[in-house]
């Protein structure tokens, strides 16, 4: 298995492990009588750590699939070296410190571990064009 498709591999599991984090949280916050409803009425908004871990998550989602369909590209294509290895590498460490990183709070970090992400998954696309 390619480096690129084991990061994927990884990263598919570190959002499954977003979700259950995410979900806890939030249960804790709202209760478990919510998480078993329908949940047809209107919540507050999480706050605090839940909020922070349910917005990770969110963003992990919006950043997920443009990774996914990076890394199928290089494989259909077989263009996959160094290059798109190391970003690969790159995007899944930035997701997984980026967990963390925004359940603390520590604004500024967290932009940055995002930034280094995005820049993982253009080094993984950059190897198509090269």
């Amino acid at each position: 298995m390619s480096t690129e498709l084991l990061m994927l591999f990884f990263s598919i599991l570190l959002g499954l492990g977003q979700l259950l984090l995410a979900t806890h949280f939030a249960t804790l916050q709202r209760g478990v009588k919510w998480n078993l409803s329908s949940r047809d009425a209107k919540m507050p908004d999480l706050t605090g750590v839940a909020g922070r871990l349910d917005r990770a998550f969110k963003n992990f989602m919006e950043t997920f699939p443009s990774f996914a369909a990076a890394v199928i590209l290089v494989q259909v294509t077989q263009q996959g070296d160094g290059v798109s290895a190391l970003g690969a590498w790159f995007y899944f460490v930035a997701r997984l410190v980026y967990v963390p990183v925004y359940a603390f709070g520590l604004v500024g970090v967290r932009t940055a571990v995002w930034s280094f992400s995005l820049a993982g998954m253009a080094l993984v696309l950059a190897s198509v064009f090269v």
